[in-house]
C-alpha cells in the first residue's frame, strides 16, 4: 500500500511523533494505519520505562470538588521540566485524572492508576503514553480526598503548585475557602496542638531548654522560659492557635468559635515536596547519550 502524505500527517496529529518516525511505522505496517499506532505504542512504552527513573519535581497540583462542596480530591502529577508542566497534554492528562478520581474515590494511589478515562484507556496507559510523546518522566505521584455529609469544604490552589483543602463541621463556603487559603499561607502541622506528635514536643523541647540554659539565668526562670517558648512554638505550627491570615488580631481558634464552626481535617500539598532535585552535571549526560542511554 502507497503511504501517502496525508496518511502521514494523521499518523503523526494521532500519536504526536515525528514525521520520520511516522513514515517508518506506516511502512513497517504496510500502510495500517491502526497496526502502526499500536507498534509505535509498544515502542513508546518502551522508551517510557527507561525514563522512570529521571527526577519528577515539577508539575501540577489538580483539586477537583462536587457542585455541593461535599467531596473533593486534591492530585499530585510530576514532571521533569516546569516547560512540561505547562504543556496542554500534561495539563489535559491531570485534569482528567483528577476528575475521574473524584468520581470514582479510589481506595489509593494503584487504584487511581487502573481507573478508566473517557478514551476508554486506564491512567497508567494514558500517562506511558504520554511519556513516550513528550520524552519526559511522568508521575501520579499521590492523591488525598476528603468527603463530608453534614459539613463543607473549601478549597485553595496557589497557581499550580500549591492546592490545601479545608473540611469544616458549621460555617459557609467563604470561611472554608479562607482557611484554605489561611493553611496554604502558614502550612500548619496539625490542626490542634494535642495532634503533635510527641516526638516533635520532645525534640523543640530539648532545643529550647539547651538555648535557655546557655542564658545563664536561675533555674526557676529558665523554667518559664521553657514553657513561654514551647507554648509560642505549639501555637506557630497549630492551625487553631495561629493568628489568621487575613485578620492577624484573631486567632483561627477564634475566627472559627465566632462562626459556629469546627475545622475537621485540612490537607496541602506542594509539588515537589520531599522530593530531591538532581542537580544536572552536563558532561555525564553528554557521556550518557554517547552511550545511548
Amino acid at each position: 500500500m502507497a503511504i501517502t502524505a496525508a496518511l502521514v500527517k494523521e499518523l503523526r496529529e494521532r500519536t504526536g511523533s515525528g514525521m520520520m518516525e511516522c513514515k517508518k511505522a506506516l511502512v513497517e505496517a504496510n500502510g495500517d494505519i491502526e497496526v502502526a499506532i499500536e507498534e509505535m505504542r509498544k515502542s513508546g512504552l518502551a522508551k517510557a520505562d527507561k525514563k522512570a527513573d529521571r527526577i519528577t519535581a515539577e508539575g501540577i497540583i489538580a483539586i477537583e470538588t462536587s457542585a455541593d462542596n461535599k467531596h473533593a480530591i486534591m492530585l499530585e502529577v510530576n514532571s521533569e521540566t516546569d516547560f512540561v508542566a505547562k504543556a496542554d497534554d500534561f495539563v489535559n492528562f491531570v485534569s482528567a485524572v483528577a476528575k475521574k478520581a473524584l468520581e470514582a474515590q479510589p481506595s489509593d494511589l494503584d487504584a487511581l492508576k487502573q481507573l478508566t478515562l473517557d478514551s476508554g484507556e486506564t491512567v497508567e496507559t494514558v500517562r506511558q503514553a504520554l511519556v513516550a510523546k513528550i520524552g519526559e518522566n511522568i508521575q501520579v505521584r499521590r492523591f488525598t480526598a476528603l468527603n463530608t455529609e453534614d459539613g463543607i469544604i473549601g478549597f485553595y490552589r496557589h497557581g499550580d503548585r500549591i492546592g490545601t483543602m479545608v473540611q469544616l463541621t458549621g460555617g459557609n463556603e467563604e470561611l472554608a475557602k479562607d482557611l484554605a487559603m489561611h493553611v496554604a499561607a502558614n502550612r500548619p502541622q496539625a490542626i490542634s496542638p494535642d495532634e503533635l506528635s510527641q516526638e516533635l514536643l520532645d525534640k523543640e523541647r530539648d532545643i529550647v531548654a539547651t538555648q535557655a540554659r546557655d542564658s545563664g539565668k536561675p533555674e526557676n526562670i529558665i523554667e518559664k522560659m521553657i514553657e513561654g517558648r514551647m507554648a509560642k512554638f505549639v501555637n506557630e505550627i497549630s492551625l487553631v492557635g495561629q493568628p489568621f491570615v487575613k485578620d492577624p488580631d484573631v486567632t483561627v481558634e477564634k475566627l472559627i468559635k465566632q462562626a459556629g464552626a469546627s475545622i475537621d481535617a485540612f490537607e496541602f500539598f506542594e509539588v515537589g515536596e520531599g522530593i530531591e532535585k538532581a542537580e544536572d552535571n552536563f558532561a555525564e549526560e553528554v557521556m550518557a547519550q554517547a552511550r545511548g542511554k
